[in-house]
């Protein structure tokens, strides 16, 4: 199979349709198609499954997908490394974000590497920190920031900030703190919190068993700009990091409350494979990236509340729960 095969294959498979791929690819529909064939009838093996909805892979066309991305990565960087002799930084780039970085940073980071760097092609998604660690592995992604996982990967992690969470709720709810806030007052409150599938969730439910309380919310959102505005516009509570809030924080629908000792935090990480080299252009992606994200948790940290009792409507109470279904 040729390289050029390599990449129309490639592009096929993540486009998911022939029309598309073409266009991507410059190329009429029908050479495209002809390139599939020739590829199909080279391997002997069927790659595509073709259905009025679309393109959808195969056994064989997954096994392919997964041998050629990171060969047509490793002739990419490559071609970024000798652009780099020019003192061009150049190519294409794919990352991912966990959702609560790339709310913070996406619009402004995608922003600056278009102005920094007009010969960079950014792709960036987000997602849940196995799924990005899952891609990174599999080569369609070139790094992904991620939530330090708890479970060993086999990718090669660098530490990027540690990032306090916080007690949240609506500006003026009716929410009577405690003298000194902690984990385990969080059984007293109606909570929305993002679904066990989430990253977040699960530093949550760590630091519920520590605390000897169950978490069992009323609502589970895993979009974190929909979660924020349920909390600035109920009496329901949360816990999220800083940076998630930023933007709710800052318009004054919200107010966050730091923990007691002991602090709730989460830390995050960006991962690449060990076995493939970071390209000059990723790198300068990379940096933006890092730069704004924590720029984001700083400005974050300026509107937070000590973790002691503040009234924001005087001789209310919060909405508890009776307290013997506080879990023993």
């Amino acid at each position: 199979m040729e390289f050029r095969q390599m990449q129309y294959f490639l592009c096929l498979a993540e486009e998911k349709n022939v029309t598309r791929a073409a266009r991507q690819l410059n190329i009429v529909q029908p050479a495209l198609s002809m390139q599939i064939a020739k590829i199909e009838a080279e391997l002997g093996q069927k790659l595509f499954d073709r259905s009025i909805h679309g393109m959808t892979l195969t056994v064989a066309g997954e096994a392919l997908f997964r041998l050629v991305t990171p060969i047509l990565r490793d002739v990419e960087y490559a071609k970024q490394e000798m652009a780099r002799l020019d003192g061009r930084i150049s190519g294409r780039v794919s990352v991912g974000l966990i959702t609560s970085v790339a709310q913070s940073t996406m619009a402004s980071s995608s922003a600056a590497v278009a102005h920094l760097y007009p010969e960079i092609t950014l792709s960036a998604c987000e997602g849940y920190t196995e799924t990005l660690a899952d891609w990174v592995n599999s080569g369609q992604l070139d790094f992904a920031l991620i939530n330090v996982p708890r479970r060993r990967v086999s990718l090669t992690a660098h530490h990027v900030l540690d990032e306090e969470m916080v007690f949240a709720c609506r500006k003026d709810a009716p929410v009577k703190l405690p003298a000194s806030l902690r984990f385990a007052h969080l059984a007293d409150f109606d909570v929305v919190l993002p679904s066990k599938r989430h990253g977040l969730r699960i530093i949550l439910e760590e630091h519920a068993a520590a605390a000897g309380i169950e978490l069992k919310p009323r609502l589970e959102l895993d979009t974190l700009p929909a979660l924020c505005d349920v909390i600035a516009t109920t009496n329901l509570v949360t816990v999220l990091p800083t940076i998630a809030l930023q933007q709710s924080l800052a318009k004054g629908n919200v107010r966050a409350h730091r923990f007691a000792d002991p602090r709730i935090s989460r830390s995050i990480a960006w991962v690449h494979h060990p076995r493939r080299m970071v390209s000059p252009a990723a790198r300068a992606v990379l940096d933006i990236i890092r730069h704004n994200l924590v720029e984001a948790a700083t400005s974050a940290r300026i509107y937070l509340g000590p973790a002691t009792a503040v009234d924001s409507k005087p001789g209310t109470s919060p909405r508890r729960k009776p307290r013997s279904s506080r879990p023993r």
